[in-house]
């Protein structure tokens, strides 16, 4: 091990902040036994060993998209024979449905940025659901969908977020970031919102006590050093606004995209992005094991490198499927307790804002 790696471990153990040299270093090490002993170490100072679940159920309004990113399988065109999109009464339906389980806590809703709906819809929709299921917490719409709400209502980003506030909506979901590089999102998602207007809405929703999530969707074309500032950026905002909950990392699925041709990443950089993620963000307290993109036994896998959340029931994820992901589509509550308890750590139920429900 060199010397910068040997300075790198003794700023961990002080509790000493990382800079973009040390992430550098990191992802062009190949210990990964090593990164996992040290991220483990910052997941136990942080949150000891609670692993949190959420009883959450996924409603995706549409699939209709005017970004038609190239990572992406589940945008299409409104001629597309995969097309469709969702009445309130449908989704009315879908929320009562999902109500039935007693311990449904949250509906997790993005959708694709359809060319037509008016703004109207999406309020109409957030203020149906929370009349009809007041007690259920109402997770919903990416910084990218909030701009493009913006974009087509002509109201500034801050005024979109305040009246969907009012309508009911509790917190926002932290997809759409991608990787926050001009060039990447130039050659992948050049119709959608830039880096710094994601940013710009995350930080708008903090200033109204929206909490929201972040993540950073890797394997593509991005570069080390893209995931290094991207993971330093999001840092920098919540310094500024402590407005983040949790971070997700979301491993590039090509199947079915205009980027096919790339290889799925390894399980090895799965866990390393994992690691470097848990060191670089030292003031998130959550980082996701995301089961859906990781598979299984590969999230769990994560939570011996700095994982400490594993997302939720999810029922039903669309998105990621789409793009090939292997994983089921929902899981029972028991399988992600037993999941958790097989390395040695404490499931805790929590809610959309990681009040602990229940420690099992």
């Amino acid at each position: 091990m060199n010397a910068h790696l040997h300075a790198i471990e003794t700023k961990i153990g002080d509790g000493v902040r990382l800079s973009k040299e040390d992430g550098l270093a990191l992802f062009a090490c190949q210990d990964l036994s090593w990164l996992g002993y040290l991220a483990d170490q910052v997941r136990q100072r942080i949150s000891g060993d609670y692993v949190y679940f959420n009883v959450n159920r996924h409603i995706n309004l549409t699939n209709i998209c005017t970004s038609r990113c190239k990572f992406c399988a589940f945008g299409c065109d409104a001629d597309s024979r995969q097309a469709y999109q969702m009445s309130k009464e449908r989704v009315l339906e879908i929320a009562r449905q999902a109500a039935t389980d007693p311990d449904l806590k949250e509906l997790h809703i993005v959708s694709g940025l359809h060319p037509e709906w008016p703004f109207d819809y999406y309020v109409d929709v957030i203020a149906s659901l929370k009349q009809a299921l007041p007690g259920i917490h109402l997770k919903a719409f990416t910084a990218v969908e909030i701009c493009h709400f913006a974009k087509v209502s002509g109201k500034p980003v801050r005024e979109v977020l305040q009246i969907l506030q009012t309508a009911g909506v509790d917190s926002l979901p932290g997809g759409g970031a991608e990787i926050l590089s001009d060039r990447v999102r130039q050659m992948l998602c050049p119709n959608k919102a830039t880096a710094a207007e994601w940013l710009q809405a995350s930080y708008e929703a903090h200033r109204l006590g929206l909490k929201s999530n972040a993540s950073m969707l890797y394997g593509h074309v991005e570069t080390l050093e893209e995931r290094v500032d991207h993971l330093l950026a999001l840092r920098a905002l919540q310094d500024e606004t402590g407005g983040f909950q949790t971070f997700i990392c979301f491993p590039f699925h090509s199947k079915n995209t205009e980027l096919g041709h790339l290889a799925r990443t390894s399980q090895w950089d799965d866990l390393k992005t994992m690691a470097i993620s848990r060191l670089l963000l030292d003031n998130f307290k959550n980082i996701k094991a995301y089961w859906i993109m990781l598979t299984l036994p590969l999230a769990q896998l994560a939570l011996g490198f700095g994982a400490n959340d594993m997302d939720g029931t999810v029922s039903e994820e669309k998105i990621m499927h789409a793009a090939g992901a292997k994983s089921a589509k929902s899981l029972e509550k028991t399988t992600i307790i037993e999941t958790i308890r097989q390395v040695g750590r404490i499931p805790v139920q929590r809610d959309s804002m990681y009040n602990i429900l229940k420690v099992l």
